[in-house]
């Protein structure tokens, strides 16, 4: 007596407590609670990704053996046998799998086997409605959907399985859009069923908010379209587009060609996002619009001044050349930059001093990402701030857009700073989020920065809009009913040993009342190199269709150009 008495003093009271801790802990199991992902939705409420409830039928294959069939009849009227056969008998119909695979499956002493995942509300329904809870159980999940398709496919992003977001806005907005997963703890009993009335805690699940974003579906829709039908007819590998509100730098359409539907993940470009903000290239012609601000806001020449320009050009013991041989021409400064002469923009640059040209660079955003916060995005490439020191070529050239390198968003924020006069707004993607509970929060736009002078951004918009005329080499970007001021690129890219070319087109309309930057740019097309025959018909389109969906009354402001000629 003494020997159990003593024994039980030592189990009940000296090691009761950590024994009957040891025996709780055993008993605790946690359920997480999958938060619901926000929804990302363009600038009018149109679903662009969203999450649907999904289930995932779980079996304990330690309780299986202890069932017993009692009477009860399957679907086809046989009488249900004990085990895992038995319940193969009336879960097979549900999940649409044979009796004989399930049976196999559901035999051994594993506790949690997944049986089926991505199971829809009404198939999980009917799954409980079997009354098979001991056995089976389901566990709430999420699957995300794109109901738009490959509409802005690449620029969305997609989700992985562990409900991550991974590339263009689903990775860049991922903190928000998570939400926060919730947790409930229980006790259960030896056969994994949970024992009545023992909740000990609970944690509710924080959803994620909503994201709405500055695209416009339609415009996104028709940008895409546009440059697919372009990219087949000019035989390019690719295309991008860029549509930006010039007042706000809000981005309307950020698209890629090719279709890319983040619904399907095998597709490898979803994860690379848009080629806009990550692939980079030297612009070319529609550089020459940063050197020409550069000379007009440093007082270095007047649009009127006056140059006599040979196809062939040289200086510092380098030589320049334009597109295509000409004789000495007599063209104002307004006519070199219509007419996009390389020999006529080395020889209005020659005025400026090459920090001047450097600094220039920098204050329109080359060489640092934008702020749309978008991952992947490239900063561009600059040449060293000592290179006029160390050679004698790229000081010159950077004055029409070779020797750097930027991406397409780069690109189009220069014009969109020209169109706002003068003044850079950070490029915005975001335009607010919304909770749950309805709690809207606009995004903060940012404040603009000058770049160049009002009277400096009014001049070169003058001139922009010369390049597009009959008399420029961008005249197939006319948008009828609109004045159209841009500029057209062709630049070479070394690929491989070889050498291939980004022809672009870059412009604002209406040119007397800016509201929107379009640029088009495609890669290595095989009918023309020229961005002024290849992309400015793209450009007509979008700007066009941008115009007439948002209501902007067409141009009543006449022309009133510089002389292209002395």
């Amino acid at each position: 007596m003494t020997v159990f008495v003593g024994r039980l003093i030592q189990v009940q009271v000296v090691q009761g407590p950590a024994l009957a801790s040891d025996a709780l802990q055993a008993r605790l199991a946690t359920q997480v609670t999958m938060a619901h992902r926000g929804d990302i939705l363009d600038v009018n409420g149109t679903v662009l990704a969203t999450s649907v409830d999904r289930y995932t039928i779980i079996a304990n294959q330690d309780t299986i053996q202890t069932f017993r069939g009692n009477g009860r009849y399957d679907a086809e009227g046989e009488p249900v046998q004990d085990g895992a056969l038995g319940i193969a008998q009336l879960l097979g119909p549900v999940l649409g799998e044979s009796k004989a695979t399930l049976a196999a499956r559901l035999n051994g002493e594993n506790r949690y086997v997944r049986l089926k995942k991505d199971v829809v509300p009404e198939v999980q329904r009917a799954v409980a409605e079997l009354g098979l809870r001991a056995y089976v159980s389901s566990e709430l999940t999420s699957e995300r959907t794109y109901p738009a398709g490959a509409v802005a496919g690449p620029l969305l992003g997609f989700v992985d399985v562990d409900q991550d977001g991974q590339g263009g806005i689903e990775a860049a907005f991922d903190d928000v859009l998570a939400g926060t997963d919730g947790t409930h703890t229980y006790e259960r009993g030896r056969d994994g069923v949970p024992i009545p009335a023992s909740a000990i805690e609970s944690v509710a699940a924080v959803p994620g908010q909503d994201v709405r974003l500055t695209i416009d579906g339609d415009v996104q829709w028709k940008a895409e379209e546009l440059l697919d039908d372009a990219v087949r007819d000019t035989g390019s590998a690719y295309g991008m587009a860029i549509v930006q509100d010039v007042r706000t730098g809000e981005i309307v359409a950020m698209a890629d060609s090719g279709e890319v539907d983040p619904n399907d993940r095998s597709t490898a470009a979803v994860a690379d996002g848009s080629r806009a903000v990550s692939v980079v290239f030297e612009p070319g012609s529609t550089g020459k619009v940063i050197a020409l601000a550069a000379a007009l806001e440093g007082g270095y020449w007047e649009p009127t001044d006056q140059f006599e320009v040979p196809d062939t050009y040289t200086v510092d013991g380098e030589t320049f050349r334009d597109s295509h041989s000409h004789p000495v021409e007599r063209w104002t400064l307004a006519g070199i930059f219509a007419q996009s002469s390389n020999t006529g923009t080395v020889m209005m640059g020659e005025k400026i001093p090459f920090a001047v040209r450097y600094d220039y660079l920098r204050k329109f955003g080359f060489g640092e990402r934008t702020a749309l916060g978008l991952p992947g995005e490239s900063s561009g490439l600059l040449p060293a701030e000592n290179i006029n020191e160390v050679e004698n070529r790229t000081p010159y050239t950077i004055l029409f857009g070779q020797g750097v390198a930027v991406s397409a968003i780069q690109a189009t924020q220069v014009f969109s700073t020209i169109a706002n006069g003068g003044v850079s707004m950070p490029a915005a993607i975001l335009a607010g989020t919304q909770t749950a509970d309805g709690v809207v929060t606009d995004a903060d736009a940012g404040d603009g920065t000058r770049v160049v002078s009002e009277e400096t951004a009014a001049d070169v918009l003058t001139l922009m809009e010369a390049a597009t005329s009959e008399e420029g080499t961008g005249s197939k970007a006319q948008v009828p009913g609109y004045r159209v001021a841009g500029k057209t690129g062709t630049a070479q890219m070394f690929e491989g040993g070889g050498t291939t070319y980004m022809a672009s087109y870059i412009g604002v309309a209406p040119a007397d009342d800016p509201r929107y930057t379009v640029s088009v740019f495609l890669k290595s097309p095989r009918s023309s190199i020229f961005g002024g025959v290849v992309a400015a018909p793209v450009f007509s389109e979008l700007m066009g269709y941008t115009l007439r969906k948002e209501g902007v009354p067409p141009s009543t402001e006449p022309v009133d150009q510089f002389p292209l000629t002395w």
